[in-house]
């Protein structure tokens, strides 16, 4: 068991090197001079200074070191805390994301339990309902809930609860009923990826001979499903909750974008646009790291739902 979990956390632990270092390339890979971006996201227009200027700028953010050693500074400063100062704001980093994570978690939080529950609940009906009508319309609403774009399912939203119905604030995060919206608007689709890999689940698990052999006994359906079928139909779906968790961290973007909401998912797009390398590097090692770590919980959660996955039999010749 021990030897299981030293490997995933080494797993994790290089996946999670590779994310921040492939975003460094990529970031001073771009079609610009990588330079000349961050001063101008610092009000600096390079071409208007003299070269003692333009080096005394350099000098002040960094950026007169090679690549290579602006890479290893700022690899070493993230792994003891210090993810670097927004060259746009000019303030550290950490500060910027602790004054917005917390939005943002809670936002993840709400949305979350709504996939599990919805995801969950509807995936359970579709197996129990034995109406075919009914059945068939079940097994349809998670592929009409995956197809629509998330900023139409938010702008949907906001006009039948916020300006239709009056019920909810349509943008800000004073308050918990400013979260319902925006975790609507994300668990919708997340519920859906939810829900169609357990409904496949469900049907594999319920053709199996132990659920024969547990109908045989006379126990119903809903304790069938429930004690037996439940536990070994929820494997395939863990497989996805990193995928799921990816999904509604790059969600949060798009959806705090279009509630105005003062998260890291704002954070991300404001930083995008103006440019501030140390900001968006911060927020995907943020996304990546949270990503990680959820795929390490799922790893580990694997041996007690199935034991097999760590004790394999030995074969005997």
């Amino acid at each position: 068991m021990s030897r299981y979990i030293l490997g995933r956390a080494a797993q994790a632990v290089v996946v999670l090197w590779a994310a921040y270092t492939l975003t460094f390339v990529v970031l001073y890979l771009l079609p610009s001079d990588p330079v000349a971006l961050q001063l101008g996201a610092a009000g600096i227009e390079t071409d208007k200074l003299s070269p003692v200027q333009l080096q005394a700028a350099m000098a002040k953010y960094g950026l007169d070191r090679p690549v290579l050693e602006q890479y290893l500074s700022s690899l070493w400063g993230a792994l003891h805390g210090d993810l670097g100062t927004s060259i746009a704001k000019q303030r550290p980093v950490t500060a910027l994301l602790g004054e917005r994570i917390g939005s943002t978690v809670a936002l993840g939080a709400v949305a979350g339990v709504l996939m599990l529950v919805g995801g969950t609940v509807l995936a359970y009906l579709a197996s129990y309902v034995r109406w075919r009508p009914a059945r068939i319309l079940l097994t349809r609403l998670p592929s009409v809930g995956a197809s629509f774009p998330q900023f139409f399912i938010g702008l949907l939203l906001i006009q039948l609860f916020a300006f239709t119905l009056g019920w909810l604030p349509a943008t800000g995060s004073d308050g918990f009923s400013s979260l319902i919206l925006p975790a609507l608007t994300i668990s919708l689709l997340t519920s859906s990826l939810l829900a169609q890999v357990l409904m496949r689940s469900f049907d594999d698990t319920l053709s199996q001979a132990y659920i024969v052999t547990a109908r045989a006994k006379g126990l119903s359906r809903a304790a069938v499903q429930w004690k037996h079928a439940f536990r070994n139909a929820a494997l395939p779906a863990m497989t996805i909750l990193g995928v799921i968790v990816g999904l509604t961290v790059t969600s949060a973007i798009v959806v705090e974008t279009v509630f105005a909401r003062n998260g890291v998912g704002k954070l991300a797009q404001e930083s995008v646009v103006a440019q501030d390398v140390p900001v968006v590097l911060a927020i995907v090692a943020l996304a990546a790291a949270v990503f990680v770590v959820v795929n390490l919980v799922v790893d580990l959660l694997y041996p007690l739902l199935d034991p097999r996955i760590v004790h394999v039999p030995k074969v005997s010749r």
